[in-house]
């Protein structure tokens, strides 16, 4: 009973629905409504100052305006955030339906009830476009592209002294693409046959020119043409031009350290080994995150142990595995990363010995595609 004649300010985000409803069902009954509580709203909510009266109280029959009620904080002539938020975004979506000034009027006198001083730039020292040195172009599938992105990006390294290594090398021949990165404990190596170019050239994209071509192509259908030449590159997709600063030096010899004769391999549930790498790294050393990876016929044990708090664990999974007994030390969130950027059920350890590097690729690779990922194992204290 109290509360007959009271109005929020938050009424304001429903009356899209009036307007809506008038448009479903043309009737202009329901957007006359919507309007007439938009212009009380406008005519008593929002004070000279700018602020807004949280609540108001109306005659319940009449209409006519009573008094403020406050609501909105310490009194009535403060204003409180929340509040002043609806009835700017309300007003918004009245202009919205109506293309009425007035509520953008409204607007702008609920926001500028402050004056804000900030330091500017002359937009004429702003950086114009790199000229173009591009002298090799090719194009592949937007698609193509994020996915060798999101397959390589999480390798690479945040090295000073090695910078070459901070990004992802493009390795472009006749008959195939080679994305490829590095941070020295890890490598990952991908191929795709779809996309070829002229002749053999190279660049290293930075990582953050990847990471907003990560973001940006997730909703982009268009092929990207990309351009480089000895110092930028340019991926033009759209409406979109991005223009970035090649990583220059000599990428390493990515091919001269996979290993080509890993006699030991290892069939797994790629998920299984997942969950199973998760619940036993809790218990590693937090200095090292050292996981034991002991294979024997069709098993893998899983185990770590940290001294200094004499916690440990163990855990055996189910492989396919008619290899030797041996035992190989991976550090954990590197082995977990790896395994978590590739898709295949389940993925192929290969393997040589406990101190050289392992392989790990996915079951099977899509049609032209080709997915390698190194992983340098660490010392076995037993």
């Amino acid at each position: 009973e109290n509360n007959k004649g009271r109005a929020i300010i938050d009424c304001m985000m429903n009356i899209p629905l009036l307007y809506r409803a008038s448009i479903e069902i043309n009737d202009d009954r329901f957007a006359m409504i919507a309007r007439k509580h938009a212009d009380k709203t406008m005519k008593y909510h929002v004070r000279p100052d700018g602020g807004c009266n949280h609540i108001n109280v109306y005659d319940p029959i009449t209409g006519e305006f009573i008094s403020d009620d406050s609501g909105q904080g310490y009194a009535s002539e403060s204003s409180w955030t929340r509040g002043q938020g609806w009835g700017i975004y309300g007003f918004a979506l009245s202009y919205r339906y109506t293309k009425d000034d007035a509520y953008l009027w409204s607007d702008n006198r609920a926001i500028s009830g402050g004056t804000y001083s900030f330091v500017g730039a002359n937009g004429m020292e702003y950086p114009e476009m790199p000229m173009e040195d591009g002298e090799n172009t090719f194009t592949m599938p937007s698609n193509v592209l994020l996915e060798a992105i999101n397959k390589t990006l999480f390798c690479t390294a945040d090295d000073e002294l090695r910078p070459v290594m901070n990004g992802v090398f493009f390795d472009l021949n006749e008959e195939k693409i080679t994305m490829v990165a590095t941070d020295a404990h890890r490598l990952v190596r991908y191929s795709n046959e779809g996309v070829k170019g002229a002749q053999a050239v190279s660049f290293i994209l930075p990582k953050k020119p990847a990471q907003l071509l990560r973001q940006v192509l997730q909703k982009e259908t268009e092929d990207v043409v990309v351009t480089f030449g000895q110092k930028n590159a340019k991926f033009v997709f759209g409406t979109t031009v991005i223009v970035c600063r090649q990583i220059e030096g000599r990428f390493p010899n990515y091919n001269a350290v996979i290993p080509q004769n890993n006699t030991n391999k290892v069939v797994v549930d790629r998920q299984t080994l997942i969950n199973a790498c998760k619940r036993v790294a809790v218990f590693a050393n937090t200095g090292t995150s050292l996981l034991k990876l002991a294979l024997s016929e069709n098993s893998i044990k899983i185990s770590a142990q940290d001294i200094d708090f004499s916690t440990s664990a163990e855990e055996t999974i189910v492989c396919d595995y008619a290899g030797m007994p041996m035992a190989i030390g991976f550090k954990a969130p590197f082995l977990i990363e790896i395994l978590s950027n590739i898709a295949s059920q389940d993925v192929v350890l290969q393997l040589a010995d406990p101190a050289r590097a392992g392989l790990i690729l996915p079951s099977e690779n899509e049609e032209g595609q080709d997915l390698l990922v190194l992983l340098m194992p660490m010392l076995l204290n037993d």
